[in-house]
């Protein structure tokens, strides 16, 4: 999948997620945000003008959100995301009320959707987690510019190929049939148990590897 996939998946398989902004304060706020649109230039949600996620949004300009679809933990698969945020406007607003029609029972005048705007988030990098794959399935992604984000643990030239790590990895997604082992980072965790554990301490931590 590619990243305007994986936006559309959250768009139309999880719809409602939950979004992180942060107050004066610096403190966190969470909010239930409907993702209602996904293309090449990002993800679509919109917001009224009067509420106090509006003005998070318009001081902040950056947002982080997650989103689950499943039955249970070992069936769901969730999605997060976060970046840069702009408003649009009310331009957009015609289209994503067609999409969306649960929202003329929300706002059922025109009047009522005055309040509306649309906010797009535009450059921001993502995760995909697939718990209902043997082992999970693990993705990094990014939009708009964005550099991709990747964090995780890395075996460097120094190991020994000991198994040290096999013994206690959730998963069994370290490769031994190399020259060398290799974590495979679509399957990881990121629990650092291979860390810990690897006695030549030849296992790395490292974000934006």
């Amino acid at each position: 999948m590619n990243s305007n996939e994986y936006l559309t998946y959250l768009v139309e398989q999880i719809h409602t997620t939950v979004v992180a902004t942060v107050d004066d304060k610096g403190l966190p706020v969470t909010a239930a945000i409907d993702m209602m649109a996904a293309d090449e230039k990002g993800l679509y949600f919109l917001t009224a003008k009067g509420k106090s996620f509006y003005d998070r949004l318009k001081k902040g300009g950056y947002l982080a959100l997650t989103g689950i679809k499943g039955e249970d933990t070992m069936h769901c698969i969730a999605v997060s995301v976060r970046g840069k945020v702009e408003e649009l406007g009310r331009e957009l607003l015609p289209q994503l009320f067609q999409k969306n029609p649960y929202m003329n029972e929300i706002y059922p005048t025109p009047q009522s959707q005055m309040a509306l705007t649309v906010f797009r988030i535009y450059e921001g990098s993502g995760e995909w987690f697939d718990l209902s794959k043997k082992p999970i399935q693990h993705r990094s992604f990014a939009f708009g510019g964005a550099k991709e984000e990747k964090e995780g643990y890395w075996i460097t030239d120094t190991c020994t190929s000991c198994r040290t790590c096999e013994t206690v990895c959730p998963q069994s997604c370290i490769d031994f049939s190399g020259a060398k082992a290799v974590i495979l980072q679509e399957n990881c965790l990121h629990c650092g148990n291979c860390m810990s554990v690897c006695p030549q301490g030849s296992i790395c931590h490292e974000e934006s590897h």
